[in-house]
């Protein structure tokens, strides 16, 4: 049988069931670590349960991923996982469903896999998002997740290091309120939870801005400033409606021809 014909008849099977994210819809992608407790624990024994070191290699590995061939928007990323928001216009690959998850958990595991020297895997998941509150709403989700998470951290590694199993750390947390846990931190450690560094309780958040660079016209010779984009790290993120004010923002400055609140959904 010529290749053609193969071709023909089996280039269907891969084909048939393709799924693409339909046109003017955002797409946010969540790519979360696998097993990344035995990673950061075990494996490179990183400190709990925060490291500095973690969170640059993390920090890193999101902007890659917002330099690998997408038009990316913003980067997000708490703990061990990172959301991507793309341009909604963004038709690589004709929005497949299938290429984006695989290509983006894949450069995900390539470059933290550089970084540790060990082997680290994400998968990914898009979300499909009809307006721009309802990625506001994303992001602001994942924000109070990584603030919930972060005290549930603090606390938990607090019971560890005193001598509490795994088992009765993580019981002794169910039963316990937000009050609570604040209480436990700061009677056990004298740790104001409040006082704790802005990225562990709210993430740290990647986005284009530009700059001016000076330059030289090749024509003249005389110096010129010119304008550049660039990734700023921002490790100072803002809390609750001032954070959703922020990432809408960033969206409607990337998105000029969308009116809010027109555009609500």
């Amino acid at each position: 049988m010529k290749f053609e014909e193969l071709d023909t008849k089996l280039r269907v099977f891969e084909t048939a069931h393709d799924l693409c994210v339909l046109p003017g819809i955002f797409m946010v992608a969540r790519i979360d670590g696998r097993n990344f407790t035995r990673l950061t624990k075990e494996t490179h024994q990183f400190e709990a349960p925060f490291d500095p070191q973690f969170r640059d290699y993390m920090v890193a590995t999101v902007e890659h991923l917002m330099n690998c061939g997408f038009r990316m928007v913003y980067g997000y990323t708490q703990s061990d996982e990172i959301s991507l928001l793309l341009h909604r216009d963004e038709a690589t690959f004709g929005r497949k469903l299938r290429k984006l998850n695989s290509i983006l958990a894949a450069e995900a595991s390539a470059k933290l896999s550089l970084l540790l020297g060990s082997l680290a895997a994400f998968d990914c998941r898009i979300s499909q998002l009809p307006s721009i509150e309802r990625v506001v709403d994303y992001f602001r989700w994942r924000n109070e997740d990584a603030h919930r998470n972060a005290l549930n951290a603090h606390c938990y590694w607090l019971l560890r290091k005193t001598g509490a199993t795994a088992g009765a750390a993580t019981a002794k947390l169910d039963r316990l309120s937000v009050g609570d846990k604040n209480e436990l931190l700061y009677q056990q450690a004298q740790l104001n939870f409040n006082d704790l560094p802005n990225w562990q309780k709210r993430g740290v958040s990647l986005y284009w801005e530009t700059y001016q660079k000076a330059a030289t016209d090749p024509r003249t010779q005389e110096p010129v400033s010119a304008t550049r984009r660039r990734l700023k790290v921002d490790l100072e993120l803002p809390m609750k409606d001032e954070y959703s004010e922020f990432v809408r923002a960033l969206v409607m400055r990337s998105h000029p021809d969308l009116k809010y609140p027109l555009e609500k959904f």
